[in-house]
């Protein structure tokens, strides 16, 4: 076997498992899950119908590309979306399975494993625990920017020393972040835009919570080169999907866009990959990615829950109303004790924050865990169980946990 797979280290809802394992929720509460960040909202039911009326397209294979119907239809919302007055949706567009397998797979394709001088993929932490383990996988190296109280939770990319640079291959952003919410603002884009101009590393930007905003949409990667005139969108790629968006996780559909001298040669590693999205998804996606409403139903749903959790117990917990996506990132004394306590007394699911961060060295700047002693909560239930869980944190006494 591969000996980098030793490097991996436990998925966060593994750690999770161990840590609970032998405790017994109490039995009078039905189980509320606010661990993981898969959505709960009903999908689009337009959607589920052009799935049911193309189920007989299972018997064709798909093309690596994907419909040259989908790809203009993503051609056409993020130049609704972003204000980038051209994409190419046969050059600059490609259609994937969902974010995951898009972040994983284009760093094995992306990552040269002969430079041996450049070992880096600069991500942030806390952080999307693909970026770490694509990393490791290609045969590179992180390297962690902490993502503080201290620096509005984006990570200071500036505290990053000339000769890390100098070695990076390419760099991971998350805007709006998984978990803290923050959101990059057009300065911190364009900043990292003239990092990668001036080392020649890939900028590559995880977007799929851009649509679950409270009032701005948030700024993309995409829309930052436009706004610069990049239309090349030189050493820049974007990660779209519909999981978050639309409520669809389980279609896995998503796309990655951007620079065409990056996306050609990743387009030929996923021809061997064979991982291609199948065609009754792909004429779902079209009517996902064509239609608004249902985006902007999804997004109210979600202001009324945070406002809900913000007017019940922001007295009581320490709640910061992130600036976009679905998570409060909520400081406690201790995450762990914290989220077994819930977990036991209210059987409430909660993911810890140290599982979601790597300890830092101590000689570099913020060193620590950035994760540890706070604690993701996913406001995915619906209003209901939202309701209900909250009835449940209000019975109890947090004092001593945050």
């Amino acid at each position: 076997m591969n000996p980098q797979l030793q490097l991996l280290h436990p998925y966060p809802f593994a750690k999770m498992a161990t840590l609970l394992q032998g405790i017994t929720p109490n039995p009078n509460y039905a189980p509320i899950k606010l661990g993981i960040g898969e959505p709960q909202h009903t999908p689009p039911q337009f959607v589920l119908d052009v799935i049911k009326d193309n189920l007989a397209k299972i018997q064709n294979y798909p093309t690596t590309n994907g419909l040259p119907e989908l790809r203009q239809a993503i051609a056409d919302w993020v130049q609704r979306r972003f204000q980038v007055k051209q994409l190419n949706a046969d050059t600059q567009v490609l259609p994937v399975m969902g974010t995951r397998e898009a972040l994983f797979s284009f760093v094995q394709a992306a990552f040269d494993r002969e430079d041996s001088k450049r070992p880096y993929v600069v991500m942030p932490n806390p952080f999307y625990q693909i970026y770490e383990g694509a990393t490791l996988l290609a045969g590179g190296q992180p390297y962690f920017v902490n993502c503080t109280a201290d620096n509005n939770f984006v990570g200071d990319y500036d505290s990053v020393p000339s000769e890390v640079w100098e070695k990076t291959q390419l760099v991971f952003v998350c805007s709006p972040n998984n978990p803290t919410g923050s959101v990059m603002d057009l300065a911190q884009w364009q900043r990292l835009v003239e990092l990668s101009d001036k080392y020649g590393f890939i900028l590559a930007s995880d977007e799929c919570y851009s649509e679950l905003y409270f009032d701005t949409p948030p700024i993309g990667l995409l829309e930052v080169c436009a706004k610069l005139g990049r239309d090349d969108f030189a050493n820049c790629v974007v990660f779209h999907s519909l999981s978050k968006r639309s409520n669809l996780p389980g279609m896995r559909s998503g796309f990655v866009a951007g620079d065409a001298k990056l996306l050609a040669p990743y387009a030929q590693y996923r021809t061997y990959q064979g991982c291609a999205m199948p065609i009754h998804h792909q004429l779902a996606s079209i009517t996902a990615w064509q239609d608004e409403a249902h985006v902007e139903e999804n997004r109210k749903l979600y202001r009324q829950k945070f406002d809900l959790w913000m007017d019940k117990l922001s007295d009581k917990l320490p709640l910061r109303r992130p600036d976009a996506g679905f998570y409060f990132w909520l400081p406690v004394q201790d995450d762990e004790q914290f989220v077994k306590v819930i977990y036991e007394q209210l059987n409430i699911h909660a993911l810890a924050g140290r599982y979601l961060s790597r300890d830092m060295p101590p000689y570099q700047k913020n060193s620590g865990n950035a994760g540890k002693n706070h604690v993701r909560m996913a406001l995915v239930a619906d209003i209901a169980q939202s309701s209900e869980a909250i009835d449940r944190l209000l019975s109890l006494d947090l004092s001593n946990l945050v």
